[in-house]
């Protein structure tokens, strides 16, 4: 049955892409043209041995190891983390995902009749479900800043955001990267801007971290949330949550559990709620002084550099797909970090990715063994794909998908 369905798969004609030069540290399938490394990420193999490491370790003796061995690794953890983003690893949580620490943020806040908190018509549609439940639970007002796209650049963004504001804004959720449609936001200028007219950022950062240098510190956002499992390519399921200082008395964990009452000692109610919620898998987290210490240690260059070469790639992967497919550019290379979203020609096809996948995407898969996302947008209406690079990709990868979608589009 695998040999037959292995044959399907593989009936298209032309050459098989080569894969980068790195490949071999990821342990993803050799058959499969993987260009969707923004969704899920990918962690490499011997990270994923350090993490098996540390759950030998966690089941040799459980009590031993979170009542002595996790709290110092995960202090050390976020003192790694903290030194990637310029912040104070105190003011750092370690979570699951971007979309657990939007919920932490939103369900912490108190809302009043009338408060005004924005987003854009491009904001994450898990975050903005967040967003919409605990508004109308408080009867605020959720405010939607339509940014055009395609976009000439990034000032019209922050101008139309700006815009937005008024004396009822209390809360902007503001993307660095913007998930359906690829666009890296001037979220420096926007925060800066929103903060100082007294308008509380939640920076979602879920592209973020690995994708591209962040100063925290130099942003000045109220609260920031980033995934580590996406572009830092840790273990799935690891996060974090930086909240500013003088904002830390405001914000509570989802799961409230016996950090509520412990008494301070030295240490403050923000990590004594954050440290401990609970019994689970930590080893992800006990995981990245490890991984941050492996990708600088890659490539000449460490991660600086990696962030720069996936970003090189991933600019000329979509020049090849717009030459081939006679397509504009949505927006100026500057706009574009590590992923990048274009509209494809022909009819827009309007399903929902989750539940009804684009039969684009499951030809791109069944007949040419490529993963990447398609799906319908409203704004302009259409039909986007989206393409992302690694360290593990190749030039001739996005030339197979250019030459792929070519043939697919052009069935008669």
């Amino acid at each position: 049955m695998h040999i037959l369905k292995d044959l399907i798969r593989c009936v298209c004609t032309m050459d098989i892409p080569f894969k980068g030069d790195l490949a071999s540290n990821w342990q993803l399938d050799e058959s499969i043209i993987f260009l969707n490394h923004g969704s899920f990420g990918a962690t490499p193999t011997l990270v994923l041995e350090e993490q098996r490491r540390w759950q030998n370790l966690m089941e040799k003796e459980p009590v031993r190891f979170f009542e002595e061995i996790a709290p110092n690794a995960l202090l050390e953890s976020r003192k790694a983390i903290s030194k990637l983003l310029n912040c104070d690893y105190d003011d750092l949580a370690l979570i699951e995902n971007a979309t657990s620490g939007v919920n932490t943020i939103l369900r912490s806040l108190q809302f009043n009749p009338g408060d005004e908190i924005i987003v854009t018509n491009h904001t994450y549609q898990a975050c903005r479900n967040s967003l919409d439940y605990i508004a109308k639970k408080s009867s605020a007002i959720v405010v939607v800043c339509d940014i055009p796209f395609p976009v000439k650049n990034s000032q019209i963004i922050f101008d139309k955001i700006v815009s937005c504001v008024n004396k009822n804004t209390k809360l902007a959720m503001i993307d660095t990267v913007t998930s359906p449609t690829g666009l890296k936001l001037p979220f420096e200028k926007i925060v800066k801007k929103l903060e100082a007219m007294g308008v509380n950022v939640l920076l979602d950062a879920a592209h973020g971290i690995g994708m591209f240098p962040m100063d925290l510190e130099e942003i000045g956002a109220s609260f920031t949330i980033s995934n580590c499992h996406k572009w830092l390519c840790s273990p799935k399921g690891v996060a974090i949550m930086h909240v500013r200082k003088d904002l830390q008395k405001l914000i509570h964990p989802l799961t409230i559990s016996h950090g509520m009452t412990f008494p301070l000692g030295e240490t403050t109610r923000f990590r004594h709620e954050f440290d401990w919620t609970g019994t689970r898998d930590v080893s992800g987290w006990c995981v990245l002084p490890f991984l941050i210490n492996y990708l600088e240690n890659l490539i000449d260059g460490g991660l600086n550099k990696i962030m720069s070469m996936n970003n090189k790639l991933v600019l000329k992967g979509r020049e090849i797909l717009c030459k081939k497919l006679n397509i504009e550019k949505p927006c100026p290379d500057e706009m574009i970090s590590c992923i990048a979203t274009l509209k494809l020609p022909g009819d827009a096809v309007n399903g929902i990715p989750l539940h009804e996948p684009d039969p684009l995407h499951l030809s791109l898969l069944d007949e040419y063994n490529i993963q990447v996302p398609v799906w319908y947008w409203p704004n302009p209406e259409g039909r986007y794909l989206r393409i992302s690079a690694h360290l593990y990709n190749h030039d001739s990868e996005y030339e197979y998908l250019a030459d792929a979608l070519f043939e697919l589009l052009n069935k008669v």
